[in-house]
């Protein structure tokens, strides 16, 4: 006796069933894994960035450097100047620049320094004496236990600590090696960069191919207006901190406001820590009066290149929001550390300039586009119905 197959009357054998699936479930799976696609996507991204730190890094700062001196370079060629000589020159001289600059910080410290350790000396018998004669009111072999703590501390911990001085050791020896990457990139960007991004568009397919070249050229001309301004602004940051340095008499000067110059690469964060180094030596060599009008004094300087400064030089060139650049500094310090907070604004810079052309220009001709200038990082936005907005690009052409 044969037995025929049984089916089931509510699910018929060759029916498809995504039509018993809710429509909401349907359309939330197909939104989870594409974010789970793109997800794996960055994250692969960000981990060759980070496998390939050793030449992104000196890549990414060549560009920064580049950025700042392309200009100078320009102007030595506009005046007759063959492009490789203009480049030595404009090297040279920024070498020069640092290099003396370094020796005069290196020589202000070493010369400050023990007045410095003379001051710390007497902060912290004054510190002694309140914890002795003071409310705390100690006892002199309690203050003593404590350095005697501090003291086994560090002898207990000697491999350790000799274990950092040897990794701080090898990674002196990946600056130096990245510095010098850095230079001989960045003589091939001032040297040829033009040529090397004309090689580099030629990959991108031909209907689009102008569009993405503009899109390159304002995004490069958005990233020589924020070096250019962060420039001007880090340098109104150092001098007026170190004269209110000055005239409070705290020692190091020069090194401070050199160090301020640096941190204000690194929008809102380098500030505040620059700021808080320079707060913290007056507090030990001042006292804390002094310590609380060198807080002024740095809060001042920092509203005037908030409210004054940060607009007037970046508001056109540079259009980004203060939480977008918070939050990229904060990716960028988690992401790639002090390397990776100096770099997400520069990058979210030329993004934002590269996004915003690809969505908004009109009719792009890359040889309308001179990167040396601030108008150049802003896409013609043609307004409708006027002439320039009239013409077709080439994609409507092909069309």
């Amino acid at each position: 006796m044969s037995h025929a197959r049984r089916e089931d009357p509510f699910l018929p054998e060759h029916e498809d069933i995504t039509g018993l699936i809710p429509r909401g479930l349907r359309i939330s799976a197909a939104l989870a894994w594409r974010f789970i696609v793109v997800i794996a996507a960055l994250y692969a991204v960000v981990w060759v960035i980070g496998y390939l730190s050793v030449v992104v890094i000196p890549l990414s700062i060549a560009l920064l450097v580049s950025a700042l001196l392309a200009p100078a370079v320009q102007k030595l060629v506009a005046v007759r100047f063959p492009r490789g000589l203009a480049t030595a020159i404009v090297l040279i001289a920024g070498l020069a620049v640092l290099g003396g600059l370094l020796t005069f910080v290196i020589t202000q410290f070493s010369s400050g320094l023990p007045q410095l350790q003379q001051q710390v000396n007497a902060s912290l018998d004054q510190i002694k004496n309140w914890l002795l004669n003071g409310p705390p009111h100690l006892r002199q072999e309690q203050i003593q236990d404590f350095i005697n703590q501090a003291i086994g501390f560090i002898q207990n911990n000697q491999a350790s600590i000799t274990t950092t001085a040897l990794t701080t050791a090898s990674t002196v020896g990946e600056i130096l090696t990245g510095f010098l990457l850095t230079l001989f990139i960045t003589i091939f960007f001032l040297s040829g960069g033009d040529g090397i991004w004309t090689f580099l568009v030629r990959a991108v397919p031909g209907r689009v191919r102008a569009r993405v070249d503009v899109a390159g050229r304002r995004g490069f001309a958005s990233l020589v207006s924020y070096v250019r301004a962060t420039a001007a602004v880090a340098v109104v940051d150092a001098v007026g901190i170190g004269i209110g340095l000055w005239i409070m008499g705290v020692p190091l000067v020069i090194p401070l406001a050199t160090l301020v110059f640096i941190g204000a690469f690194i929008p809102i964060i380098g500030a505040v820590i620059t700021g808080g180094v320079a707060v913290l030596i007056a507090l030990v060599t001042n006292g804390f009066i002094g310590a609380v009008i060198v807080l002024g004094i740095v809060i001042g300087v920092m509203q005037l290149e908030s409210h004054i400064l940060q607009p007037l030089l970046l508001g056109r060139a540079v259009k980004l929001h203060p939480l977008a650049v918070v939050l990229a500094i904060t990716a960028g310090l988690v992401a790639g550390g002090i390397a990776g907070a100096l770099l997400a604004v520069p990058l979210l810079a030329v993004l934002n300039a590269g996004v915003r052309s690809l969505l908004h220009e009109t009719n792009p001709d890359p040889a309308d586009v001179d990167v040396l200038k601030d108008q150049a990082a802003q896409p013609n936005d043609a307004e409708p119905g006027s002439p320039r907005a009239e013409v077709p690009t080439r994609g409507e052409e092909d069309e």
